[in-house]
């Protein structure tokens, strides 16, 4: 397989080719097959400024053949409703924009995960091929995209995540789910890979955006609560209104549940605001202000028989010293646009303020104080008849992090055993230039600079930490094409580079650790790059929505575990490895006018997300051409829905992972194959009134819904999370 892969994308690529004569419709398409929304919502209509007409931001103008003004503020508004905000792009906007990338990203509208539980971010991705997100215990996850960070255990590396463009990964580069709020976005982007240089993602995974609505396109009042097994209950409230130049939105949210395994409760109160104010019909600032509380216990991963056949039990030294993840986070930015001519500005400035209160086998107690800033410049214009959009910016994320660890006693702090002062700094300069060959093929190539400083300072120490400084200088150029072979048709392909700066966390320290490991400090770890090749093809037509995409990433010095204790793995480079796979997304109306009979019929439709990983060694010294561990082969979502005009859906769904994969380097051990049946109804009546009810894991199946990896493991490794046993929720929500 991993010889063949190009002639497979090829014949696969002209296998998925549609057929031109299904019936075609001039609508944007998808960067992803998300289901459709039951029924669209109307923004509700507010008084609107006497003002000129202004063009959306993002717009989509490739389909139309010719490169015509983009649409007016004005006219892509409602009738006598407010205009669009410069600085956040309209769902409608985003989505053109983010298809003008010739490579895998996908654009998650909230009428996808609103009328569900939407408890983690697996609730948002689930459908995206190529996004593998497994919840773990309370709203930790673990996250990978195209087989990055496999190796870590424990937080997220290779993902950048974004909150409104503002980062929640900390300036090393680690990331947290925690303060990801499901039922506060607009929308939710997704970049794979190079595609993700807007905000700084040059790692393998990308990065995902997520992106909060503002008063110009926000209910004035909008109330939701949902319930159900393990005591989960949560609740939300948000507003936003525009009165001439200025606009808000708030939203806040609390949550509460105990959770299906013992030691796994917890709670947390999330919290956004921002406020923008147009200051000219081409110049407009927005403020932000993001809060976090959170207070989890962690159950810990459980041996393979202890997962399938006790999967509530936690492990037990999680329970005897109180393993414990608590967050507290404030986020506050500024984020301005002003618009000249044909070019468009974006600037901005941000801080971070985040507490890790972290008692597990050591009590850590981290305070990060990140801050950063970001310039961008999108010049849009005829060159010499062709349509030319280049594109320039520089973002800057450094930080600082006062590391200390403490010797935990029953969930208290007993002796200190370290004091670190960490001082991480990125800086990230990039342009892109797409020119337009004809009105429907675009030539894209770019390329990103990361100038990346590790410096630590060692106050104190028994864990055998090293002072030291790493510098990185990382090039990353890309190229491709997009091809806009209908308005409802694209397909694309790159070629790009990608390269990934670790985190103070990938070290081998003996005396901490075991004596026969060898010392490997951070500053002697090299960062990790890869070579990835692309082509795929994604649409939407009425009643067909299609996403394909084939890559192959031929990986150099991967952050991957080498060495290994406690059940924990210790990250160092690898020498070469290759991950190269299949995202595949389908949704198509198998049947329409069952009951209805109009020019909006009632009908049957099927949502499918296909992943194939294949992530391998290729020829290492010790492990030759092994599979990489902490990913299954097949991933597959689908899900089959009545859908009735009046706003009612109902129908089956189904998780499954037909194949065990590794948990080991070894090869030595395995997870097991697992098929999940679920139910959802859903009702939304496109005005006011929402609610659905939801069954899942039906067959109360016990499965492994994740792991972490280890080098070599034995039957009794402590490396498995088990996934949550049959479970009922339901919610309402109520929105003027």
């Amino acid at each position: 397989m991993s010889r063949s892969l190009p002639a497979l994308c090829a014949a696969a690529a002209l296998a998925a080719i549609p057929d031109l004569s299904f019936a075609q419709q001039a609508t944007p398409s998808p960067a992803s097959p998300q289901l459709p929304p039951v029924v669209v919502e109307a923004v509700k209509p507010r008084a609107a400024r006497a003002t000129r007409p202004t063009r959306e931001r993002g717009t989509q103008r490739a389909a139309s053949r010719t490169r015509p003004q983009a649409p007016s503020a004005a006219a892509a508004a409602p009738a006598s409703g407010p205009v669009p905000s410069l600085v956040t792009a309209t769902t409608q906007a985003a989505t053109a924009a983010i298809e003008r990338t010739p490579g895998g990203v996908a654009l998650v509208p909230d009428t996808a995960f609103k009328t569900a539980p939407a408890q983690t971010l697996k609730d948002i991705v689930d459908y995206t091929p190529g996004v593998l997100a497994q919840p773990k215990w309370g709203d930790d996850t673990r996250l990978s995209i195209r087989g990055s960070g496999l190796s870590r255990n424990f937080h997220l590396r290779g993902t950048q995540l974004t909150l409104d463009g503002i980062p929640i990964n900390t300036s090393d580069g680690y990331g947290d789910f925690q303060e990801i709020d499901p039922t506060a976005y607009r929308y939710v982007q997704i970049y794979k890979g190079a595609n993700a240089l807007l905000y700084g993602g040059n790692g393998l995974g990308g990065a995902i955006n997520f992106v909060t609505p503002t008063g110009r396109d926000a209910s004035g009042f909008d109330a939701r609560i949902d319930g159900g097994s393990f005591g989960y209950v949560r609740g939300q409230m948000s507003s936003g209104g525009a009165s001439g130049p200025a606009d808000y939105f708030v939203s806040g949210s609390g949550f509460r549940q105990d959770g299906y395994r013992d030691h796994s409760g917890g709670e947390g109160q999330r919290g956004s605001a921002n406020i923008g104010y147009q200051f000219s019909p081409d110049f407009e600032t927005r403020f932000y202000l993001n809060a976090n509380t959170i207070r989890q216990r962690i159950p810990g991963e459980v041996s393979k028989d202890g997962a399938l056949n006790s999967p509530t039990k936690a492990a037990p030294n999680n329970v005897a010293n109180d393993w414990q993840r608590n967050i507290d986070t404030l986020r506050i930015a500024s984020k301005s646009t002003l618009r000249l001519d044909n070019t468009v500005i974006d600037f901005g400035l941000f801080g971070v303020d985040r507490h890790l209160m972290h008692p597990i086998f050591q009590w850590l107690d981290y305070h990060y104080v990140d801050y950063g800033g970001f310039v961008r410049a999108v010049d849009d214009r005829d060159i010499a008849g062709h349509r030319n959009r280049f594109t320039v910016g520089f973002n800057i994320l450094n930080g600082s992090i006062d590391a200390n660890q403490y010797v935990n006693i029953g969930g208290q702090k007993g002796a200190q055993q370290s004091s670190l002062l960490q001082k991480p700094e990125n800086y990230t300069a990039y342009l892109e230039n797409a020119w337009y060959l004809t009105p429907a093929v675009s030539l894209v190539a770019g390329t990103q600079y990361v100038y990346a400083v590790r410096a630590q300072q060692v106050n104190f120490s028994l864990n055998g930490d090293k002072p030291g400084q790493s510098n990185f200088s990382l090039w990353s150029p890309k190229a491709g094409v997009v091809w806009d072979v209908d308005p409802t048709w694209q397909v694309f392909g790159n070629v790009s580079r990608s390269a990934e700066a670790p985190s103070f966390g990938e070290s081998v320290s003996p005396n901490f650790m075991n004596p026969t490991f060898p010392t490997i400090t951070f500053f002697n770890i090299k960062a990790q790059t890869a070579t990835t090749y692309e082509i795929g093809t994604r649409g939407r037509r009425p009643d067909l929505t299609f996403d394909l995409s084939l890559y192959r990433s031929e990986i150099r010095n991967e952050l991957m575990c080498f060495y290994s204790s406690f059940g924990n793995c210790n990250v160092t480079n690898a020498d070469r490895t290759v991950h190269q796979g299949v995202e595949a997304g389908l949704g198509v109306a198998l049947f329409k006018g069952l009951a209805v009979r109009s020019d909006n019929p009632d009908r049957i439709w099927l949502n499918v997300a296909y992943t194939y990983s294949d992530f391998r060694y290729d020829g290492d010294r010790t492990f030759g051409n092994n599979r990489l561990p902490g990913a299954p082969p097949h991933y597959l979502r689908a899900e089959l829905l009545y859908k009735h005009p009046s706003g009612v859906s109902f129908g089956p769904n189904v998780e499954w992972v037909p194949q065990a994969y590794y948990v080991d380097s070894a090869n030595t051990l395995t997870t097991a194959a697992y098929a999940l049946w679920g139910l959802r109804a859903a009702y939304d009546d496109g005005k006011h009134f929402s609610a659905y009810i939801e069954g899942r894991n039906l067959a109360n199946t016990a499965y492994i819904a994740t792991t972490s990896i280890i080098d070599r493991a034995t039957p009794t490794s402590t490396l498995f999370n088990p996934g949550t046993g049959r479970a009922v929720y339901a919610g309402i929500r109520y929105r003027m």
